[in-house]
């Protein structure tokens, strides 16, 4: 079903597998047979729905939160076995060694070394009039021209942070813009040419995704980062002073999870200068969304209705405070510009009486998450009895320990309610979790990659405000095998999701 229709509800369920963690021999999962694999794995497990994390090329941290555009795709993602066959790699190129030590990890690190040099000589081969490349740019113009123009000015600055570039080019002076396309070309022709690459090799997975039934569930991070094509761009759209940095950023108050809060650092948005436009760059980004993906998750969602402003440099986020943000004018543009867009709204974390109303009001579906549901520092209503219709229930999402590890990290007494709730043995505590996410009566059950494979704390993609090591799991060889397919195809037909 599509979570925000209502009253004609069909019970559906699907799997929260990132593309970077499906496995292969090229250091990160990729668009290639690895992916269409998957795609079968679901149809053959009876799933509709394929969630992955956001696409955009990864930043601080790694994190495909912080990407340096809301609009562009990772390059890491693309598949060389594809480049071949398009004649755009050699054979002998694309069987390059294994990007990394692990096969269950990615290491950034030597994707950063080697995987541009491997893109370098697919874009090379790429003619510039190539008909599909120009009618690429022409249709991608309006984000593409500043994303490819960024990412070649960050090159020749050292990578280093926009912030850190010479003013003219940092404060976007005509002559200087002028005068570094002409200097930057061929760079600029590069980095929209792995755009072109990515997004033709999404098309064709999409489509054999549509053929066996499944539908992908994109992410859409609520902010961007600061280091951004998109705030370089557009500067008038955020809170900045006029150097161009950041006033006051984004985070969360401090809570039970964070004595001091989480400082994120992204910048706010001038949400009165965005309503003046009638929500132009919001509504050219979720339109952009919504060709990419058949639904989008909007991540944060109560920042729609008040957001946490923290003064721009702080080390902690106890100095913060909440202003109110564009609540259901924002959400009627968007409703009345892009009437078939399917969002999921990530209502989690610090709600209020407002939030909630803001999102019955939306007729988004929200999010509930199982592990939340047996957290006593957790206020939420997260328990099964308390479920809607309208909702997509999870055992944890990526920001979550695998349930196969909660009971572990979870106090003793949280995990005995669980237990007493479940009516589970201590060794059959993850399962239940499952099946308890399959027989709510939300329409929509979506079950992390990780623990239908039973794994434990190893596997977890993110810790919130933890710097380094995230976003790194992927999953070994053959683990997505028919047996597993079979187990959760009958459990699917079991809670009526088929």
């Amino acid at each position: 079903m599509r979570p925000q229709r209502q009253g004609t509800a069909i019970r559906a369920s699907g799997i929260l597998m990132p593309l970077s963690s499906l496995p292969g021999p090229w250091g990160i999962g990729t668009l290639g047979s690895e992916a269409r694999r998957f795609v079968d794995f679901l149809a053959a497990a009876g799933q509709r729905y394929w969630q992955i994390l956001p696409i955009g090329p990864t930043g601080y941290g790694d994190s495909p939160y912080q990407s340096f555009s809301a609009f562009a795709a990772n390059p890491y993602l693309i598949d060389p076995e594809t480049l071949v066959e398009q004649g755009l790699l050699q054979p002998q190129e694309a069987a390059a060694p294994f990007w990394g030590a692990d096969p269950c990890r990615v290491d950034y690190g030597a994707l950063w070394a080697g995987r541009g040099q491997l893109l370098q000589k697919a874009a090379g081969r790429l003619p510039e009039d190539d008909e599909g490349f120009c009618k690429f740019c022409a249709a991608e113009r309006d984000w593409l021209d500043d994303y490819a123009l960024f990412m070649a000015l960050k090159e020749e600055n050292g990578h280093e942070s926009w912030l850190c570039w010479p003013r003219p080019v940092r404060l976007r002076q005509p002559q200087a813009l002028a005068e570094a396309k002409e200097r930057l070309a061929g760079r600029v022709f590069y980095w929209k040419a792995v755009q072109y690459l990515f997004f033709g090799q999404w098309r064709a997975l999409k489509s054999y995704a549509a053929q066996k039934g499944v539908e992908i569930i994109g992410d859409i991070p609520i902010y961007v980062s600061a280091d951004s094509s998109d705030v370089w761009a557009a500067p008038g759209l955020f809170q900045l002073d006029e150097e161009g940095r950041p006033t006051e950023v984004a985070g969360c108050p401090p809570d039970a999870f964070a004595a001091e809060g989480q400082v994120w650092g992204n910048p706010l948005y001038a949400w009165q200068a965005h309503a003046a436009s009638g929500y132009a760059w919001w509504l050219r980004r979720l339109g952009h969304a919504g060709k990419v993906y058949d639904l989008l998750r909007i991540d944060h969602f109560r920042g729609l209705e008040s957001y946490f402003a923290i003064p721009a440099g702080q080390p902690s986020a106890a100095g913060g405070h909440w202003c109110k943000g564009p609540g259901m004018d924002f959400i009627r543009a968007v409703k009345a510009a892009l009437p078939g867009l399917t969002i999921i709204a990530e209502d989690l974390g610090y709600l209020t009486d407002e939030v909630r109303a803001l999102r019955r009001a939306s007729g988004f579906a929200g999010m509930k998450v199982l592990q939340f549901a047996f957290d006593s520092r957790e206020p939420g209503d997260y328990l099964p009895h308390n479920y809607q219709r309208n909702a997509v229930v999870y055992t944890g999402t990526h920001d979550n320990i695998p349930t196969a590890a909660w009971q572990g990290q979870a106090s003793p007494e949280d995990a005995a309610a669980a237990r007493a709730y479940m009516a589970a043995a201590e060794e059959d505590l993850a399962p239940a979790f499952i099946r308890t996410a399959l027989a709510s009566v939300c329409d929509t059950a979506i079950i992390p990659m990780q623990d239908w494979l039973g794994l434990g704390a190893g596997a977890r993609m993110n810790t919130p405000s933890r710097l380094d090591g995230n976003w790194q799991w992927r999953m070994a060889p053959g683990a997505a095998s028919e047996t597993l397919a079979a187990r959760i195809r009958a459990l699917t037909e079991r809670y009526g999701r088929v």
